[in-house]
């Protein structure tokens, strides 16, 4: 198996997503994580891991990128593990037998790695719109994957991880029915942006310091923990690297600045990959932040996607509660503006392989994260200073 070859197989699945990509697995092997590739064939039978498909062979009936972490213990514990497929498992979710047979081959995969759990979080819908209003639809499959997890003793994660809920733009209609679509407000200060002398250009690689150091100042700002400037570097450069393929079966990033009278003011890291788009990381400074930089960093975000043949644009992120105490209500109503729809997902999943062990993690977790969180911040502020 290599890139090109597994990029292909995601790409194939509607639920196609950047965090299954070749690339994605080789980031996190540099922090840990040893990346698996999982696939199954039309018969449902898991095939040897990391092979590639003969020519003669139809695609796979189902794939999953996933990444295995050994817990950092002495004794025993030394050689327990954690798995995880981001956004994933990829299948026809329809297809009752299929997912029977690849959740039960996932949870024997985690038995032979001597796993503590398997955590799955895949792009499967409970519904779209804000809940409660005229426009909310519900999903009949994602409310009966969500029972039948539950009757497999799969349980809802407290680790989330990924957020559960996003919000998505159809990039399909034109460009003049895409600024129709988005609230006035939001049009306004598109324009404000254009008056007021904003200007965005596409960010190179001689920007990433430049683009850590304004993330790393919106952290602060707005009290959220980030990794450390390694760990960004990384990515950015994994997903630079020049394409082996000219289709969508090549996942590409693109930062996009946004400048007044050439001071950098905001910036937006922008995914693509399989025909979407994902909005992963954003960050601004205090300066000029009246000139409403960020919403001309989005406009032409999604103008470029659209132009790249992208059909969708994932803003990546949404409240759990849809509810203006949730922390990302405002990050939601600045979303909304845009002309975006709130997709609801089942969220992440674990399988307690060994249920003692999963309960004693579930336990530490959230102390071990909260220390992890004091030292991230720690580390940024010194970084910013």
């Amino acid at each position: 198996m290599d890139a090109l070859n597994w990029n292909t197989i995601v790409s194939g699945f509607e639920q196609a997503h950047l965090l299954q990509t070749w690339e994605w697995g080789q980031v996190k092997a540099r922090y840990g994580w040893q990346p698996a590739h999982l696939t199954w064939d039309a018969e449902g039978q898991l095939l040897p891991i990391d092979s590639t498909p003969g020519s003669a062979q139809a695609a796979p009936a189902a794939a999953a990128l996933v990444l295995r972490r050994t817990i950092p213990a002495g004794g025993f514990a030394a050689r327990l593990n954690v798995l995880y497929a981001p956004k994933g498992p990829l299948l026809d979710w329809q297809n009752q037998p299929l997912r029977q047979r690849v959740l039960a081959d996932l949870q024997q995969f985690a038995l032979r790695q001597g796993a503590i759990f398997i955590k799955i979080d895949p792009d499967v819908q409970l519904g779209r719109g804000l809940p409660g209003t005229p426009d909310a639809e519900d999903n009949a499959l994602g409310a009966a994957i969500r029972a039948e997890l539950q009757a497999r003793r799969w349980l809802f994660s407290h680790e989330q991880i990924q957020f559960r809920n996003t919000v998505m733009i159809d990039l399909s209609p034109t460009i003049d029915e895409l600024l129709a679509g988005m609230k006035q407000k939001t049009r306004y200060n598109i324009r404000l942006a254009e008056r007021k002398g904003v200007s965005v250009r596409p960010g190179t690689t001689q920007d990433h310091g430049l683009l850590y150091n304004m993330y790393a100042e919106t952290s602060l700002r707005d009290g959220f923990t980030i990794r450390d400037e390694a760990y960004y570097r990384a990515i950015w450069e994994r997903f630079s690297q020049p394409a082996a393929s000219s289709g969508p079966a090549w996942p590409q990033v693109e930062p996009l600045i946004a400048e007044v009278e050439g001071q950098p003011v905001a910036a937006v890291v922008i995914f693509r990959f399989a025909g979407k788009a994902w909005y992963l990381y954003g960050m601004s400074r205090q300066a000029h932040r009246e000139k409403m930089p960020n919403y001309l960093l989005q406009w032409e975000a999604m103008q470029r996607a659209k132009a790249s043949g992208c059909t969708t644009y994932d803003l990546w992120g949404a409240p759990d509660e849809f509810e203006e105490a949730d922390p990302l209500w405002g990050v939601y109503r600045f979303k909304e503006g845009l002309g975006g729809s709130v997709v609801r997902h089942i969220g992440a999943w674990d399988m307690p392989v060994q249920p003692w062990l999963y309960k004693l993690y579930a336990q530490t977790l959230p102390k071990v994260l909260d220390v992890m969180r004091k030292r991230g911040k720690k580390r940024v502020e010194q970084a910013v200073v």
